[in-house]
């Protein structure tokens, strides 16, 4: 602006002056006193002198304004004092300023997690790995840094009852799904220019693949076991449609956190959830008793095969071996002794006779004890 405004004197005064001087100072202006307008006007002669003396002209002082309007004149640039050998610091400002430019928009540094993406003249030229490097100044080349080593994390759903995110299943039942997906660069370049909003990309990618799996699966699976074998599913068809889409994006994992029923239908899902578990529970435990028994008729037929194959060998002392221990069983709870011999009474009250003994033994202790 000051060098605008410090060209506008030397303006005016040539407007107001004219080339051939001012018409009212010059001898041919015909305002002097006894000058009129006849002759010729010369139009290098500073007005107000006479035309045989010697002197700035007119187109001599319009420069010489000039000149001090861009400091050299004896003058700064702008407000730049003059150097003391009286020339001006506009060149070296100038050359300082030019100095910094190249310095700033020519040497970059790249980070050992970033990739640099050049641009020559808004298109991409080259991506510069990391450490120094060296391009064009701007406006010529520029360069953006990408990160393609940060996992970024996109959360589709809610884990709170605010929002529901519904989901058809294949057996036509309708959950509730929050899941992540997790996610990095692979190619800076395509990433840059190939998606005008990869966030968003990555965001439909993941809901149109989360739903077209969980519409091939059913709720079961969808709720319990095959949570694992969905995010796997869901991963592998947003990897490819991201290749489809060039979007130079890598997808890192698929995880569940939430697989609910429709809050509408909570509670009964819960009630009918409950019922099959206890359902199962008592299945579980019919299932044990009968384990138990089938175990143990296995292991009773197992000794009757080795008391038959005994049997079979020795008749006669398998057969005796097999009546004393039965008589053992039968007799070992009955309150009686049976000795089979002529010479001895058929019939001994020996339980009886030891009862009394052991009553008459205890007898004259109790006395002894009231004593004490």
């Amino acid at each position: 602006m000051k060098r605008i405004f410090g060209w506008m004197p030397g303006i005016k005064s040539a407007m107001v002056q004219g080339p051939w001087g001012n018409k009212g100072d010059g001898p041919d202006g015909g305002d002097g006193p006894g000058k009129g307008n006849d002759g010729p006007r010369n139009p290098w002669t500073q007005p107000g002198r006479p035309s045989g003396s010697k002197g700035p002209s007119a187109i001599d002082e319009l420069l010489r304004r000039g000149r001090e309007s861009f400091g050299q004149g004896g003058g700064g640039f702008g407000n730049l004092p003059p150097r003391p050998n009286g020339k001006a610091l506009w060149p070296a400002a100038v050359g300082i300023f030019v100095l910094l430019w190249l310095v700033l928009t020519c040497v970059h540094r790249v980070g050992p997690q970033e990739r640099g993406v050049v641009t020559l003249l808004g298109k991409y030229s080259r991506t510069i790995s990391p450490g120094i490097s060296l391009t064009l100044p701007s406006p010529l080349e520029n360069v953006t840094t990408v990160d393609v080593e940060e996992i970024r994390a996109i959360d589709i759903g809610s884990a709170s009852a605010e929002s529901e995110n519904l989901v058809l299943t294949g057996d036509q039942n309708i959950i509730d799904l929050a899941y992540s997906v997790r996610w990095n660069i692979r190619s800076p370049e395509l990433y840059l220019f190939q998606l005008s909003d990869p966030d968003d990309t990555v965001r439909e990618v993941a809901e149109s693949a989360m739903r077209s799996v969980v519409a091939s699966v059913s709720l079961d699976d969808a709720l319990g076991a095959g949570r694992t074998e969905i995010e796997q599913q869901v991963e592998q068809r947003m990897q490819d449609i991201l290749d489809g889409y060039r979007s130079g994006i890598r997808v890192q994992g698929v995880a569940i956190k939430q697989a609910d029923p429709p809050t509408a239908v909570n509670d009964a899902f819960k009630a009918v959830s409950a019922a099959q578990q206890t359902a199962q529970t008592y299945l579980n435990e019919a299932r044990a008793a009968a384990q138990q028994v089938t175990a143990k008729a296995q292991g009773e037929a197992a000794a009757f095969d080795k008391v038959y194959e005994q049997y079979r060998l020795s008749p006669d002392v398998t057969r005796r071996r097999m009546y004393y221990e039965t008589m053992e069983g039968v007799l070992s709870n009955v309150d009686k002794t049976i000795v089979e011999s002529g010479n001895v009474t058929p019939f001994l009250p020996l339980p009886e006779l030891k009862r009394r003994a052991q009553a008459a033994a205890s007898a004259p202790a109790a006395p002894a004890e009231g004593n004490r």
